[in-house]
């Protein structure tokens, strides 16, 4: 198959894109007699199969056997993802999709939350990742005694993520001990970084381990099971999965199971978001065609958008689905999501 670098002329876009539509909504070869009978195509049948002829030879058209039509190649559907214009939301979408997005107290619930909006929004995979900053602060902490001298401690910052960490003491702490070593880095610390908070942390207890009172003796103890470490794991929600086993991918049920295991990885993910979705603020990014990524996600698309919020922390929420995806539908739902992130 030919694949010239020429750019395509508005005739022969126009035919391109509507056979990628009626491929997109029938999932059949389409021929040049179905092209003629469209009423503002007024181009006789014999003309329409000159062109789809040449875009066959540009690597843009595919000819299943000798007497079917032609179905596009993901040359065409990049060239027709790209073009398509995003058609705003209706009013009662938006506002149930910032309604739902409100209502999740924490950045780790608004990102499961949003992966779900995805799914249900497109019959597709939904994603969303956040991916914390080195400059989260400190909003509260909690510490809460629990059985065999163990401790959780809950760190809550600014941008609404929550860290739990459960660690084992060498001696129990009482509620009181851990009490007062909660207002201590509250009312010290509320408002700092965790890793500038945590410096001080260790520099005030080195420095008055001469004195070493009580609270800087529990502060140590904790400090060193990782008290105020800051977490650069990144939060990653898929769902909408199973829909991959519906479509018709072409893959053996060995190919199935690596996708399925590919998908499972959160490094894996993560690596696809950051290689992918690298557009400027808020501008969607779309790609078709992931064998790169993957050999089984060769007839798969990513579209998503990179939003950066005001705490610092990166989110960033994908559509992974079929080349045979209602692309205005997605990159709109898409879109309206990343600026709903960004208003909370």
């Amino acid at each position: 198959m030919l694949t010239s670098g020429r750019q395509l002329n508005p005739r022969e876009r126009e035919i391109l894109h509507l056979i990628v539509r009626s491929y997109i909504e029938c999932g059949e070869p389409v021929g040049s007699r179905t092209l003629s009978r469209m009423r503002h195509l007024s181009l006789s049948p014999a003309t329409i199969r000159n062109v789809m002829a040449d875009l066959a030879d540009d690597g843009y058209l595919a000819q299943p056997h000798t007497s079917a039509g032609r179905i596009p190649t993901d040359r065409a559907f990049r060239d027709f993802a790209v073009s398509v214009a995003p058609v705003p939301l209706a009013v009662d979408e938006r506002t149930q999709m910032f309604e739902r997005m409100s209502s999740g107290e924490s950045l780790e619930e608004r990102v499961a939350i949003a992966s779900r909006i995805l799914t249900e929004m497109t019959g597709n995979v939904g994603i969303a990742a956040a991916l914390p900053s080195s400059s989260q602060e400190l909003e509260h902490l909690e510490l809460v005694a629990l059985s065999d001298r163990r401790v959780l401690m809950i760190v809550e910052t600014l941008d609404r993520m929550v860290r739990n960490r459960v660690v084992s003491l060498d001696r129990e702490m009482s509620r009181t001990e851990l009490d007062h070593i909660r207002n201590y880095v509250n009312v010290n610390f509320a408002g700092w970084t965790l890793e500038r908070a945590r410096a001080e942390l260790l520099r005030r207890i080195e420095a008055e381990r001469a004195v070493y009172d009580a609270i800087l003796q529990q502060l140590d103890v904790l400090c060193r099971k990782g008290l105020l470490e800051a977490d650069s794991a990144p939060r990653v929600q898929m769902d909408g999965v199973s829909y991959l086993v519906g479509l018709d991918l072409h893959l053996t049920r060995e190919r199935m199971r690596e996708l399925f295991r590919a998908l499972e990885e959160k490094q894996h993910l993560v690596a696809m978001l950051d290689r992918f979705l690298d557009a400027p603020q808020g501008r969607v990014g779309i790609h078709v065609g992931l064998g790169d990524t993957h050999p089984a996600m060769r007839e798969l698309a990513l579209i998503g958008v990179t939003v950066e919020m005001p705490s610092g922390v990166q989110a960033r929420v994908a559509v992974l689905g079929p080349m045979r995806m209602h692309y205005e539908r997605v990159v709109s739902a898409v879109q309206q999501l990343g600026r709903t992130f960004e208003t909370l």
